[in-house]
């Protein structure tokens, strides 16, 4: 029977909860964390039917049939299951269905996924085969209608758009439960008509308009911002970030993900300021497959929220009761409570918190850290498999940079400048030497060539630039089609050869990303859907991305997920500086500038 809600499907609960119809899954003697109320409640059982809670309280034998199912919960804690607010499944380089194979041990339950990377590339198509897929999994998977695809028009070329239209298209599918992050926050403040259009069509289907404010000016921009719609915003960095934004009615989501590491920060605004803490979601934004596999997900995020001072109930209640009120679904899940979703997770500790059991919609999909259903197998279209499109293969002629009209002397360079564990970036000056018309790398003070090769229309474009932060020794090269937002190829390196040598091999193989070495493969992920996945189990992606990283560590790169690092260089919203086909942008300005200033 579905586990929809319904009449018939009320009339179930009801007779369960008296003791006329016995219950499918009973589990008894634990410790109930009721984060509607912030109470532990010790000696709880629950009652599940038809995938749905009816009864919670101490004792349950009359809800206990010849076949029910007993599950004795041995004192342990039984938690809500866990929610992501606000993730990318391509950012873990898996489908969406591996993804739920990886994260459901964890103890999570419901994500709420914005697939602005796919729809970059493939548009409305592409989203479309991520609900489909989402429709099939164990777990609650939500998505949002992207927003801004392109996220700055006139900035860079995606491999496809998404526009008002298609917005409205999209809010009549089936687990379509918003718009994602508004990421044209120029267009928001400066009245775009289809930037406003998006967010007035999802208004009128009473959906969530995602944020994403990534200025650091919190003047009238900013309140410009808050008067357009946008219900949450995960883009703060600073305690003032958290305040202001909470002050202006957003849902402040605080993201530890693989890189982006801003929950110590913004937690102060509750733990040091005082704010009520039920404004505030924990998310993940973007988790590296290796993340997943040998740290966690939601599980980790709430490990860590403690650490940084937070009392386990509140840092539970961020992820599972605050995700869901604010997406409009606790009716259904964030709580364990009569009427819910059967999705319960059984737990030692709260603050060391490690999931012994996960129940999902009334079965019990994971145990000791293993999947205990079967997954549905999906499989993807031809065009999905074909995403990179180079109309010859570059040599390193392609990667020289010329100095204009000075043949010899220094000029003034413009560098993008790399910030460790942050999606901001530095706009640096570097003043650098020109031989022969042409400046080169300088190994001294870490400037390295960086480009961006257009991938989707196959016109040949390569935008040169310049970039500091990643250390690399010489002879190396690294290139990823994941390069968030229109998803071009992305290259870094010390050498031009070994540039060249990347891009064609990383074209070859359809997308990925690779370290090239003295001319030597050594580190390589493939992903060949749409150059930002593969349908390979988390742990092989892992396994073949750890070979990148560790190629980032021969190269000399210092940095905690430095491919997390390079794939955010062409993200044209984040500032200060980035590249993209058409240019190198200058974020805070929003205006093109040349990498050598006449």
């Amino acid at each position: 029977m579905s586990s929809k809600f319904n009449g018939e499907t009320t009339q179930y609960l009801v007779d369960c909860a008296m003791g006329r119809q016995p219950a499918d899954l009973v589990i008894r003697n634990g410790r109930w964390v009721c984060v509607q109320t912030g109470e532990i409640i010790r000696n709880t059982d629950i009652a599940i039917i038809h995938g749905r809670i009816a009864y919670v309280g101490p004792d349950s034998s009359h809800t206990i049939g010849p076949h029910t199912r007993l599950i004795d919960a041995n004192d342990r804690y039984l938690v809500p299951g866990l929610m992501d607010g606000h993730m990318h499944v391509e950012s873990g380089m898996l489908t969406v269905t591996e993804f739920v194979r990886t994260v459901a041990p964890h103890g999570t339950t419901a994500m709420f996924i914005d697939p602005h990377e796919i729809a970059n590339i493939f548009g409305l198509k592409g989203v479309r085969l991520m609900v489909d897929e989402a429709a099939d999994q164990p777990i609650h998977v939500f998505v949002q209608a992207p927003s801004c695809v392109p996220s700055a028009p006139g900035f860079e070329t995606p491999g496809a758009s998404i526009g008002p239209e298609d917005v409205a298209e999209a809010m009549s599918w089936p687990g379509i439960i918003g718009l994602g992050e508004m990421m044209n926050f120029p267009g928001v403040i400066n009245s775009l008509e289809a930037v406003h259009a998006e967010m007035a069509v999802t208004r009128r289907a009473g959906k969530v308009i995602g944020g994403h404010y990534a200025s650091p000016d919190m003047g009238l921009p900013f309140h410009g911002y808050a008067a357009g719609g946008a219900e949450d915003d995960h883009e703060g960095t600073t305690v003032n970030d958290a305040v202001q934004r909470a002050r202006q009615g957003m849902k402040v989501m605080m993201r530890y993900g693989s890189a982006w590491h801003d929950v110590a920060m913004l937690v102060k605004a509750v733990t040091e300021n005082g704010l009520d803490p039920r404004r505030f979601i924990l998310c993940t934004d973007d988790s590296h497959s290796a993340t997943l596999v040998e740290e966690g997900h939601m599980d980790r995020v709430i490990r860590h929220a403690v650490t940084q001072g937070l009392n386990p109930m509140t840092a539970i209640q961020m992820a599972t009761i605050n995700t869901a009120e604010h997406f409009g679904v606790s009716r259904d899940m964030g709580m364990i409570a009569p009427g819910r979703y059967g999705d319960v997770v059984l737990v030692r500790n709260l603050a060391n918190f490690t999931a012994d059991m996960v129940i999902a919609r009334g079965e019990v999909v994971a145990e000791d850290g293993k999947l205990t259903v079967s997954l549905p197998s999906y499989s993807y279209p031809e065009w999905v498999l074909k995403s990179v499109n180079l109309p010859r293969p570059v040599s390193a002629e392609d990667f020289v940079l010329k100095a204009g009209a000075a043949k010899n002397g220094k000029v003034t360079a413009n560098v993008i400048g790399v910030i460790e564990n942050q999606a901001p970036n530095r706009h640096l000056r570097f003043e650098m030497v020109v031989d022969d018309g042409q400046v080169d790398v300088d190994l001294e003070r870490d400037i390295i060539q960086i480009a961006l090769v257009e991938r989707h229309q196959g016109s040949g474009r390569i935008q040169l630039g310049l970039i500091h932060g990643f250390n690399l020794a010489p002879n190396c090269a690294i290139a990823t089609t994941v390069a968030h937002d229109s998803h071009h190829l992305i290259v870094v390196g010390t050498d031009r050869t070994m540039m060249a040598l990347a891009v064609n091999e990383l074209a070859a193989s359809q997308g990925g990303q690779i370290v090239i070495k003295d001319g030597r493969v050594i580190g390589q992920v493939k992903l060949p859907i749409a150059g930002l996945m593969s349908n390979q189990h988390a742990e092989e992606v892992a396994a073949e991305a750890a070979t990148v990283l560790r190629g980032f560590a021969e190269c000399g790169c210092p940095l905690n997920n430095p491919n997390m690092q390079l794939s955010l260089m062409a993200l044209v919203v984040i500032p200060e500086l980035r590249i993209s086909d058409l240019g190198v942008v200058d974020v805070n300005r929003f205006e093109f500038i040349p990498v050598i200033e006449e």
